[in-house]
C-alpha cells in the first residue's frame, strides 16, 4: 500500500489538507503528517488541529510515494524552514509525486522546482510563479510529469483525482518492472 505525506504548519487552508487527508485514505493509502517538529497539533485557519507524527528529520522519503502541500498561511511559514525546504527537494529528487494547492507552491519555489515547468496557483502569488520561472495556467489542476498544482479549495476534486491517478500509475508501472 502506497504512503502519502501530508505536510503542515499553523495556518494551513483547513479544507485542502481534511480532503486529501481523507481522500487519499479513502483510497487505501496509508496518510502520514509530517511538520515542524513531531507531536505538535498545528491548527489550520478555521482552527481545526493536525497532529504531526513525523518531522522531516525522521522521514525516509524512499517509504513515499506522494507529497502533498496544502496552502493557506503555513507554506509561508514552512520556506522559512530548511528542513521542510530540503524535504521537498527531496521528494522532487526522489520522483514522488509532489502535489501543491493554492498557496502551497511557494514551497516548490522556495525549493527552486518550478523553471519551465507547468503550474498553477492561488491567484495571490501569481507572481512570485512567474518570477520562479514557472509556466502559468489558470486551470482547476495542473499536471506536469510529477509535480501537480491546483488552485483553491473548489478545486480539490480534481487536484485529489490526479494525486490518486498519478500514485496508481507509479505504482502499475513497478509491478510491471517499469521505472
Amino acid at each position: 500500500m502506497a504512503k502519502v505525506l501530508l505536510m503542515v504548519e499553523n495556518g494551513f487552508e483547513d479544507a485542502e489538507a481534511i480532503y486529501p487527508y481523507y481522500r487519499m485514505q479513502e483510497a487505501g493509502f496509508d496518510v502520514d503528517i509530517v511538520g515542524p517538529s513531531k507531536g505538535t497539533a498545528y491548527h489550520g485557519k478555521h482552527g481545526y488541529p493536525l497532529v504531526a507524527g513525523s518531522e522531516p528529520a525522521a522521514i525516509h522519503i524512499d517509504d513515499y510515494a506522494a507529497l502533498i502541500i496544502p496552502g493557506g498561511q503555513a507554506p509561508d511559514r514552512l520556506r522559512a524552514n530548511d528542513e521542510m525546504v530540503e524535504l521537498v527537494k527531496a521528494a522532487h529528487k526522489a520522483g514522488l509525486v509532489l502535489a501543491a494547492i493554492c498557496h502551497g507552491p511557494q514551497m516548490l519555489i522556495e525549493g527552486d522546482l518550478l523553471r519551465g515547468r507547468n503550474a498553477t496557483c492561488y491567484k495571490s502569488i501569481l507572481t512570485d510563479l512567474l518570477n520562479a520561472g514557472a509556466i502559468y495556467h489558470d486551470l482547476p489542476v495542473i499536471v506536469d510529469g510529477h509535480l501537480i498544482t491546483s488552485r483553491r479549495p473548489a478545486d480539490l476534486p480534481d487536484f485529489c483525482r490526479q494525486i490518486i491517478a498519478l500514485i496508481k500509475a507509479d505504482e502499475g508501472g513497478k509491478k510491471n518492472g517499469c521505472c
